[in-house]
């Protein structure tokens, strides 16, 4: 096509400049939420939070967030309709990466905690249905990624209230919550250490050994995540070893010391949730960027393409600079003022939702990350009472998320018509 042999170049590079500055703003404002817990419930520093952040949204981004991206690049829109004409398929990335961009640049601004799931897909959407055609749109796949919204908040609020349900059985309702919190805490860190290598292995590496002719069975794979998981929890008993009774914070909270012991929990956690995420929320960025790059280099909708590997790394260096250069803004959001978190609160909430946003991952649903730790903070706050849930700010953040979905689209089919009207 003479459209592609002519701007072909020009159309990649902004697809990246595009890609890259979506990645940042997924960087700004969702990890900010993911991390949200640590730093509420005071077991990490800011800058502690954004240095373990930075780490594991990579590794997350980079060996588990190929699966959820093929959905993204491919299924929300048909791609039978766009055969005779690849380039509105270009068109619509470009413009849809420029639109959710844009949106979460602003919100970031705001402090508003959105969801960069709903508006890369709210763009996608929105291009595709006004600027091509209603029909174009997968509308089956979008009506399971918006279940899907709905489903990953009332699965993440369930696991975290059973998980802080289990936490105030085992632990804080006994004679010594102190020594049980150190006999108790080895199981769910090792917990933690076989979820993320679990994952890792069935979906994330065979988008770094795919050239290698390597493949483990899910028996192999469970075998060897029991050995990373044993290896997470003796780390963590020595870690546990170090933590002293504070008898003196005793007297005004019988808590004080166990609070301390979930804090050292809560670095695997806060581990597990940066890796999760990065996963998930990697192929927000990326996703419409591989479409633009296979599109213009084959020339046809249809071709099959391998994700490569620089795109994933080009997602993980934009989520990591958005959130060391603005992640700070809407951090306190989901920390502070949705309930009052403790470690033994932000542990459960962090794992319940690590483990809603995983196994998302692993299925290739796009979730929403925010959706699903507003979900399991909730889930905590209703296993303490509905007196300890902050209605004003969830009314907020609800309404954030409703003009979220219509601000994507809108921009979206606003830029489409804008790089129609420059290349066709």
């Amino acid at each position: 096509m003479t459209l592609f042999a002519e701007y072909g170049q020009i159309l990649i590079i902004l697809a990246c400049v595009f890609g890259l500055f979506m990645a940042w703003g997924v960087g700004a404002n969702d990890v900010a939420n993911a991390m949200g817990t640590s730093v509420g419930s005071r077991a990490l520093t800011v800058k502690q939070a954004i240095l373990i952040a930075m780490v594991f949204e990579f590794a997350g981004a980079y060996l588990a967030g190929g699966e959820v991206t093929s959905t993204i690049r491919k299924g929300i829109i048909d791609p039978g309709i766009l055969t005779e004409a690849p380039e509105l398929l270009v068109y619509g990335m470009l413009s849809a990466l420029l639109a959710a961009g844009t949106w979460l640049l602003i919100a970031s601004m705001m402090g508003w905690p959105v969801s960069t799931t709903h508006s890369i897909v709210g763009a996608i959407v929105g291009f595709a249905a006004v600027g091509i055609s209603p029909d174009a749109v997968n509308w089956g796949k979008v009506g399971k990624i918006v279940a899907s919204w709905v489903v990953s908040p009332v699965l993440a609020g369930s696991i975290s209230y059973m998980l802080f349900r289990s936490v105030q059985n085992l632990i804080l309702t006994r004679h010594d919550p102190f020594a049980r919190a150190k006999k108790i805490i080895p199981i769910y860190m090792f917990a933690v250490g076989f979820l993320i290598s679990m994952v890792t292995m069935l979906k994330g590496l065979k988008h770094i050994f795919k050239d290698a002719d390597i493949s483990m069975s899910f028996g192999e794979c469970a075998l060897v995540a029991v050995g990373i998981g044993l290896v997470v929890s003796a780390i963590g008993s020595v870690l546990l070893k170090r933590v002293e009774r504070d008898e003196e914070a005793e007297k005004d909270n019988r808590f004080a010391s166990v609070e301390k012991v979930f804090a050292v929990l809560m670095v695997f956690t806060a581990c597990a949730m940066a890796f999760a995420h990065g996963s998930n929320d990697v192929a927000n960025a990326v996703g419409p960027l591989a479409a633009v790059v296979s599109v213009v280099k084959s020339g046809t909708v249809e071709a099959k393409s391998i994700m490569p590997s620089w795109i994933l790394l080009l997602g993980g260096v934009g989520i990591m600079l958005g959130l060391a250069t603005y992640g700070f803004k809407v951090m306190g959001t989901i920390g502070r003022k949705i309930t009052e978190l403790t470690p033994s609160r932000g542990f459960a909430a962090e794992l319940g939702a690590a483990a809603t946003v995983v196994l998302a991952s692993a299925t290739g649903l796009p979730i929403s990350t925010t959706h699903t730790l507003v979900g399991a903070v909730l889930g905590v706050g209703l296993a303490r009472g509905i007196a300890a849930l902050n209605l004003r700010v969830i009314g907020t953040i609800f309404m954030s998320w409703l003009v979220t979905l219509p601000a994507g689209a809108g921009l979206a089919i606003v830029f489409f018509f804008f790089f129609k009207g420059i290349f066709s």
